[in-house]
């Protein structure tokens, strides 16, 4: 195989692994391809839930076929016995003559074993193709390993002026149908839907994705520090049926958490700042809990709290053609900025139209 053609088959096992995201935490998103012949016979990509690993599913589907071919895996095999037996003995056992990866995993039970498993076996391994790209799709699992906090993808929806909403709080809806179907889109790509105590509150949100067909929910995860969202809210009574999380201060009352336990929710307890939920607490609780891609979308006190401690990695800003005046109510909070030097800088990534909007993706330079 060519330099070029390793890429090319890299490039697909990555299109492969991204079908995982927001279905596998705390399991990373893997692609894996086999190629035999410059002849794909297998390929797969982590199921639901994290089981079976890519590599598995691609060994299954090529069958007597995988001896003597290239695995072409965006992350290093595992060589864990966990749930399942270490993916690089698997493909040991299957005859497999060459392992290319992308990214070395860094989760301490692999580091390298995995690839030592292969080289040991005989088998050559090549690493580090379309590294870059992978480090960008699995960026949620690889930070939640590296920094014990997950990705964070802020969503911004406003207007021209930069509201979300009227002075009276009316709100729905400032985007169209278009955008908001790529809304339920991103969710679908995140481990968890977040929002904070006020926005759940003005607004009942149910977060969940709809009109995608069958699909594996976000679990539904709220800011909420003295528990004052009603357990009757929609979140509340639905929280049986898809997970609801909060994340809340040691003042939170007990009466609050009895009737939210009693829901079926599941309660998170972080530290406060100010009398206010500490965000690098929050999220790294969640972290703890396997989250590793986290879609906020809103209110404007959570994205500033957020900014202002640098943990979004991510920003995705829908903006509709409409102006409604500085008494709206801004998409960002105060964050007591004096200087523009310190202002949180983005880098644009993609620019699209979405039916009337204008949707922007950008990276926090300080992650790109």
């Amino acid at each position: 195989m060519s330099a070029e053609d390793d890429r090319r088959h890299m490039r697909h096992a990555l299109a492969l692994a991204q079908r995982g995201l927001g279905n596998v935490w705390p399991n990373p998103a893997v692609g894996c391809v086999l190629v035999k012949e410059d002849r794909v016979v297998g390929r797969g990509w982590t199921q639901p839930g994290g089981r079976p690993h890519a590599e598995v599913v691609a060994l299954a589907q090529a069958g007597s076929q995988a001896r003597g071919s290239t695995a072409y895996v965006t992350l290093e095999p595992c060589a864990h016995h966990g749930k399942t037996p270490p993916c690089a003995e698997a493909l040991v056992a299957a005859g497999i003559a060459r392992v290319v990866s992308a990214l070395t995993d860094p989760d301490a039970r692999v580091a390298g074993r995995g690839h030592a498993i292969l080289r040991a076996a005989g088998i050559a391994v090549e690493e580090g193709v379309e590294a870059r790209t992978a480090e960008r799709l699995n960026a949620g699992f690889l930070r939640r390993v590296t920094r014990g906090l997950p990705l964070v993808t802020l969503k911004l929806a406003s207007t021209l002026d930069g509201r979300i909403a009227t002075a009276s709080g009316e709100s729905r809806w400032i985007t169209g149908p278009a955008a908001r179907r790529m809304v339920h889109a991103l969710r679908l790509s995140h481990d968890a839907v977040l929002v904070g105590s006020g926005t759940a509150r003005a607004d009942d949100p149910d977060l969940t994705v709809r009109d995608l067909g069958a699909v594996r929910q976000p679990v539904r995860v709220v800011f909420d520090s003295r528990l004052s969202l009603s357990p009757d809210s929609r979140l509340g009574r639905s929280a049986q049926e898809v997970p609801v999380w909060l994340c809340h201060g040691p003042s939170a009352p007990e009466t609050a958490r009895a009737a939210w336990r009693a829901t079926g929710a599941r309660l998170i307890p972080c530290g406060e700042i100010g009398g206010h939920l500490d965000p690098a607490a929050a999220l790294t609780a969640l972290a703890a809990e396997g989250l590793t891609r986290v879609f906020c979308e809103g209110g404007g006190q959570l994205a500033a709290a957020l900014l202002g401690a640098d943990l979004v990695t991510d920003l995705v800003a829908f903006t509709a053609g409409k102006v409604i005046g500085a008494e709206g109510v801004p998409a960002v909070g105060e964050m007591s900025l004096a200087h523009l030097a310190g202002a949180k800088g983005f880098d644009l990534v993609a620019t699209e139209t979405v039916g009337d909007d204008v949707v922007t993706r950008w990276k926090n330079r300080r992650f790109v």
